[in-house]
Formats: C-alpha cells, sequence, structure tokens
C-alpha cells in the first residue's frame, strides 16, 4: 500500500502539484468518426458485450484515450470498435 501512494505522491509532485488527467494522450480533443455502414455501440469493450445502440456512417462522437482489446471508450462509457472508427482530425488522442 504505501508503495501505491509513493508513486501517487511521485505523479502528483511531477505533475506540477496536479492531478493527474485520466486523458492518456494529455488534455485536448478526442472524438471519432464512424467508418463502417452501421457501427455497434456495446457496453464493454468486446463483441460478446450487449450492443446498447449503432451509429451510422460518418456520425462523430466524443471520446476517451482508453482502448482496450480493440475498442475505443466513448465519452458516455460506451464502447466501439476501433477497427470501424477514424479519429477526427482536430483531435489530440492517440
Amino acid at each position: 500500500m504505501i508503495g501505491v501512494l509513493g508513486v501517487a505522491g511521485v505523479m502528483y509532485l511531477t505533475n506540477g502539484g496536479k492531478p493527474m488527467s485520466g486523458d492518456i494522450g494529455g488534455t485536448g480533443i478526442c472524438k471519432i468518426t464512424v467508418t463502417a455502414d452501421i457501427l455497434n455501440v456495446r457496453s464493454g469493450p468486446g463483441d460478446m458485450q450487449p450492443i446498447v445502440s449503432t451509429m451510422p456512417r460518418d456520425a462523430v462522437a466524443d471520446a476517451q484515450a482508453r482502448v482496450e482489446n480493440g475498442y475505443r471508450m466513448l465519452s458516455d462509457r460506451r464502447w466501439v470498435s476501433q477497427q470501424f472508427v477514424a479519429l477526427t482530425s482536430d483531435s489530440t488522442c492517440k
């Protein structure tokens, strides 16, 4: 436990005394554009997760820098396959 707290403290100090951001790519814009005809939006990062909605081609959505199992998290904590989206030209996340 002390090791985890020590690492967190060092990260806090390294970041100028500010809490670390959840955005791995730094603060900025993270948006995706759908490249598939219809994209399934899932409740979790995997093919077996329930489909909660769909998005049409060229739809744009706010996203997070977080990617797991080939799925990118959207800003509302839903997931889309990284294979069928592209970052918008103004996105600063990776």
